[in-house]
């Protein structure tokens, strides 16, 4: 799931991070509101193909480095009570098994062929453990994975910021009225997204957004242009709050309480389809710099409360900040499951992050070790490289994916910790590698 750049303000993160783009894994592409084949199978049981059967792409170079290890190596590895992970693991093998398309544009993929026997191994009966017996699983993972420390390209272990991200919730309508004045856009139909790998291949993985004026290519509106009713895009909702309403796109995904009309009481999700390519700028630093809030107040509780405070120019405030989220609809099948990352298989809470895939590619299993947020608790855990973000840069640097709601939430914009990594890789494989 990506979010929009992070809210960062003078050691304050606000609401975890975000990205200036998403990119659709080719499985996602097109797919039907709530019923996409992603979705079919992010829900069906894991078929493992033969080796022989899944494709080879070229290699792809990954930036960091990585230092063989054992598992002693690794800081309270035994802590982890691994008990509820096996599902989780099993989900990613789902992702690990699908083919890799080979287009540069995408983030980088831990190689199918490398991880074929390990989730082969998985599926099996003599070999797969019990789901709930923790150092059954932890016996697996030490029998089929080989730990490697990530370093930086100094050669040095990477450290680097941890941060966190979570689903809100928030209250609207598919009809404007009342309170519900503050929409979420659907895609419009005259936004272009230009591959410019496609035509420059020095250029491979960056694209470019924007609209055709005349026979020219020109940035997309902006945040308040989109405000003319004659350039609104279509409206999937509108929220109760503007302030959430922000929140919730710098998230790029939610959940909707629907209030009014046919579908009162029902949840939906609300799920990143596509944004405007403009710049994020930042509403906390807006308010500092305006000597509205201090570094210190400029939290998302202080956002609210001066909203509060100041309705007349809380459409001002919005404004500063360019950026436009847009969005589709998905049906909530499963209320623990959370939004599909950038991997395009449903987060887990706790076990999954963001990560920068030129140093960690999707897919991967990583050992953090980090600390619980606003402590020095450890908080060391299994985690599953399943997503992205434009503000999750560099060896080492996460982003936690803490689940759905307001207790969720708390834990995101608290978290902004120091934290390394161990990527665990098959061990026949030799060195991780990415297609």
């Amino acid at each position: 799931m990506f979010r929009l750049l992070p809210l960062v303000l003078s050691g304050v993160v606000l609401a975890g991070c975000a990205t200036v783009e998403r990119e659709i894994p080719p499985d996602q592409a097109g797919a039907a509101p709530g019923a996409g084949p992603a979705t079919a199978a992010a829900e069906a049981p894991l078929v493992v193909p033969p080796l022989a059967s899944l494709p080879d792409t070229p290699t792809r170079p990954l930036a960091g480095r990585f230092q063989r290890v054992n598992y002693s190596d690794i800081p309270r590895w035994t802590d982890d009570d691994l008990a509820q992970v096996w599902s989780a693991f099993l989900r990613n093998c789902k992702g690990l098994m699908r083919p890799t398309s080979g287009n540069l544009a995408l983030p980088a993929r831990a190689t199918p062929r490398a991880w074929q026997p390990v989730c082969a191994a998985a599926i099996d009966p003599a070999r797969r453990p019990v789901a709930t017996d923790a150092e059954g699983v932890r016996r697996f993972l030490q029998t089929y994975l080989q730990p490697w420390r990530l370093l930086a390209p100094d050669g040095k272990p990477a450290s680097n910021m941890v941060t966190g991200y979570y689903e809100p919730l928030v209250r609207g309508s598919r009809q404007q009225g009342g309170l519900n004045q503050w929409p979420l856009y659907m895609p419009p139909n005259d936004l272009l997204t230009i591959d410019l790998g496609a035509i420059y291949p020095e250029l491979a993985g960056k694209r470019v957004r924007g609209k055709l004026e005349g026979k020219r290519v020109v940035p997309y509106d902006t945040r308040a242009e989109l405000e003319n009713p004659a350039r609104r895009p279509p409206v999937l909702v509108y929220v109760d709050d503007p302030v959430e309403n922000f929140f919730l796109q710098v998230q790029g995904s939610g959940r909707v309480l629907l209030t009014e009309g046919p579908d009162a009481g029902k949840t939906i999700r609300v799920a990143y389809a596509d944004h405007n390519g403009q710049p994020y700028v930042s509403i906390g630093r807006w308010l500092i710099d305006k000597g509205e809030l201090t570094a210190d107040q400029a939290s998302m509780q202080g956002i609210r409360a001066w909203a509060q405070r100041n309705p007349q120019r809380v459409r001002e405030m919005l404004n500063a900040n360019p950026a436009v989220v847009f969005f589709k609809e998905e049906t909530v099948t499963d209320v623990e499951a959370g939004p599909r990352g950038a991997y395009g298989l449903p987060l887990t809470a706790r076990r999954s992050i963001a990560v920068d895939a030129s140093f960690v590619p999707l897919g991967t299993p990583v050992f953090l070790d980090t600390a619980w947020p606003a402590s020095d608790r450890p908080f060391d855990r299994l985690m599953f490289a399943q997503d992205t973000g434009a503000a999750i840069r560099g060896a080492a640097r996460a982003d936690v994916y803490w689940g759905f709601g307001e207790a969720a939430g708390q834990m995101a914009g608290r978290m902004k910790q120091r934290g390394q990594m161990w990527v665990l890789w098959p061990k026949q494989a030799g060195e991780p590698s990415a297609r």
